[in-house]
C-alpha cells in the first residue's frame, strides 16, 4: 500500500530559494520527509541516493564522471556521505549558475555546514526540514488527537502516513538511524552507555544544560557528554536555545536549555508505553514545553527564517520559558500543561516586561500557551490553547 504524503510548509520556501540559487540544500534528522520532499517538488529533476555502496564509490574516485552525468542537474541525496564531492560541485556550478540546478539533501547538520561553508558559500541556501508540526500532521487522515496523543506520537511522517505503532517504529529509528549517524560522527566505543546517555537527556528535557552533571549520572566525563550532545543536535536529536540577556557577552556563558526536537522520541526513551500513561507522568510539563518549543522552532525553520529562540532565568526566581526576537518585535513565552488557568501563571511574564530593556524593540507581546483547549484575552497577555501553537504568527 502505496504511503499518503501531503505538502510541507517547506515547499514554498524551497521552490522561492531554487529560482534565486544554484544550489539548494535541505537537511534534517533522519526521515523527517527530506526525500519525499524534494523528489515532490522537484519532480522534474533525476534522483540519485548516494546512500548504496557502489553509487557513493563512484562519486568519490570519479566525482567529475559521476557529475557529468547530470548537466542539467539533479537531486543527490545522503549528500553528506561524499564530502569530496563539494568541491567539484562548486566546479560545475561556477560553470553553469543556472538557479535551482542541483537540490542537496543530507542528515547531519554539522558536516553538511562544513563542506557547503567551505566549498558552496554564497552558491547555497540551507533549508531545515524537522518532523511534522502539528498543522501539517493534522492532514493526515485519523481521529482528532488529544494533547497527551499528540505528545506520545510524535511527527515522525511515516508514524502519521504508514499507521505505525510509535513505540515500535521509534525503539527501531534508534537502532537503526540515531546509533548509526552516531558512529558516523564520534568514536563510541560502549554504544549501551550512550543509549543511557540519550535516556538520561530525555529526563532533563526542557532543563538547562548542566554537562558536569550529565556526565556524571551517565558514568562519562564532562567532555564526552559535550561531544555526545554536540552529536545528538547535529543529528537533530535536541536542540539547545541560549539564555537571553541584555548584556551579550554574559548571555553567551550562561547555560542553555535542552529540548528534545521530537516529543514522541523523547516519551520513548522515557518507557512512556501509551498516552493514557503520559497523562500522569512526572514529566508531563517538561515534555509539553519541549513539544512547544519545537512547534515554535519548526514553524520558524520551515518558513527559511533563523530560529532566534531564547530563554530565560534569573537567581530571585523569575524565569520565561521561551523568547523569540526577530528585528524589532520581541515575544515571551510561557507554557503550562495544565488544562486551567491560574492567575499565577502571568507572574514570569509580568516581572520579565518590567526588567528586560526596550531598546530598539518596538513590540513586546507575551503569550501563555496552556494545556486546555480554549484561547483567551487576558490584560497583558494572549492565552492561546495548545491547537492555537499551529496558527499563530512566531
Amino acid at each position: 500500500m502505496t504511503e499518503v504524503t501531503y505538502p510541507r510548509r517547506l515547499d514554498r520556501v524551497a521552490r522561492t530559494q531554487a529560482r534565486q540559487y544554484p544550489v539548494v540544500t535541505i537537511t534534517g534528522p533522519r526521515q523527517s520527509g527530506k526525500t519525499t520532499l524534494c523528489r515532490r517538488v522537484f519532480r522534474g529533476k533525476p534522483y540519485v541516493n548516494l546512500e548504496p555502496l557502489d553509487v557513493r564509490d563512484f562519486a568519490r574516485t570519479d566525482p567529475r564522471g559521476f557529475l557529468a552525468q547530470y548537466r542539467g542537474g539533479a537531486i543527490l541525496d545522503e549528500v553528506q556521505n561524499v564530502p569530496e564531492l563539494f568541491s567539484y560541485l562548486q566546479e560545475e556550478v561556477d560553470r553553469d549558475p543556472a538557479k535551482g540546478r542541483f537540490i542537496l539533501a543530507g542528515s547531519q547538520h554539522f558536516g553538511l555546514s562544513a563542506a557547503i561553508a567551505q566549498s558552496l558559500a554564497g552558491r547555497a541556501a540551507v533549508l531545515f526540514l524537522l518532523p511534522l508540526s502539528l498543522d501539517e500532521s493534522l492532514k493526515f487522515p485519523g481521529p482528532v488527537a488529544g494533547l497527551d496523543d499528540v505528545l506520545w506520537q510524535g511527527g515522525y511522517p511515516r508514524i502519521h502516513a504508514g499507521r505505525i505503532a510509535p513505540d515500535r517504529w521509534l525503539a527501531d529509528y534508534v537502532t537503526t538511524y540515531v546509533q548509526r549517524d552516531v558512529r558516523q560522527l564520534t568514536n563510541v566505543t560502549d554504544l549501551g552507555a550512550f543509549t543511557q546517555f540519550l535516556k538520561l537527556c530525555a529526563g532533563r528535557t526542557a532543563q538547562e544544560v548542566n554537562l558536569s552533571a550529565l556526565g556524571a549520572d551517565a558514568g562519562v566525563s564532562h567532555n564526552t557528554a559535550r561531544a555526545w550532545l554536540d552529536v545528538l543536535e547535529a543529528s537533530f536529536v535536541i536542540f539547545r536555545i541560549p539564555a537571553w540577556h541584555r548584556n551579550i557577552r554574559k548571555q553567551l556563558v550562561k547555560a542553555p536549555k535542552l529540548h528534545f526536537v521530537d516529543s514522541g522520541l523523547a516519551c520513548h526513551l522515557l518507557g512512556i508505553g501509551n498516552a493514557d500513561q503520559l497523562g500522569f507522568h512526572p514529566l508531563r510539563g517538561a515534555l509539553f514545553e519541549s513539544w512547544v518549543a519545537s512547534e515554535v522552532l519548526k514553524q520558524r525553520l520551515h518558513s527559511g527564517r533563523a530560529a532566534n529562540l531564547f530563554h530565560f532565568r534569573e537567581s530571585r526566581g523569575t524565569e520565561v520559558d521561551l523568547i523569540v526576537e526577530e528585528g524589532r518585535r520581541r515575544v515571551i513565552v510561557e507554557v503550562k500543561a495544565a488544562r486551567t488557568v491560574s492567575p499565577s501563571f502571568f507572574s514570569n511574564l509580568e516581572k520579565f516586561v518590567a526588567l528586560a530593556p526596550r531598546g530598539g524593540v518596538a513590540s513586546t507581546s507575551a503569550r501563555l500557551v496552556y494545556g486546555g483547549e480554549e484561547p483567551q484575552r487576558r490584560s497583558g497577555a494572549t492565552v492561546m490553547g495548545w491547537r492555537q501553537v499551529a496558527d499563530a504568527e512566531w
